[in-house]
């Protein structure tokens, strides 16, 4: 049986602010940075929706609240990315945003390598082309 007083990730991280500070920060940077060209043309120039849904998912998936899940179901996360053509190439883009945003962001060590390998997994998780 799990301590009920255990923090989530989302607590560790900091919460709703902090969540949304990394989610700006990983659009700000796929939107500048050359290695993320690929992904960056993936999304529509105005990436404030894009920005809502992604902090929205994050705070359920890293044990905060279901704001996703409450606007509109179960993500079905694979089925909402088949539209786009995601293979290794793109999943390193988008690991390369994540990463650099967290690096950005102080976090004890042990929660940055929790969130490094769970980022990880799901975003290879997304890969649909060879």
């Amino acid at each position: 049986m799990s301590d009920p007083k255990a923090l989530s990730p989302y607590d560790l991280l900091g919460g709703s602010p902090v969540l949304r500070q990394l989610v700006d920060r990983f659009y700000d940077i796929m939107a500048s940075d050359p290695r993320a060209a690929g992904i960056h043309a993936m999304h529509a120039a105005d990436t404030g929706l894009i920005r809502e849904k992604l902090f929205e998912f994050l705070s359920g998936w890293l044990g905060g609240p279901e704001l996703f899940v409450q606007k509109y179901g179960h993500p079905r996360l694979r089925a909402r990315h088949l539209p786009f053509a995601i293979g290794e190439d793109e999943r390193d883009q988008w690991l390369i945003c994540m990463y650099q945003a967290m690096a950005e962001i102080p976090m004890d060590e042990g929660l940055r390598s929790h969130l490094e390998e769970a980022f990880f997994r799901t975003a290879d998780f997304m890969r649909n082309k060879e």
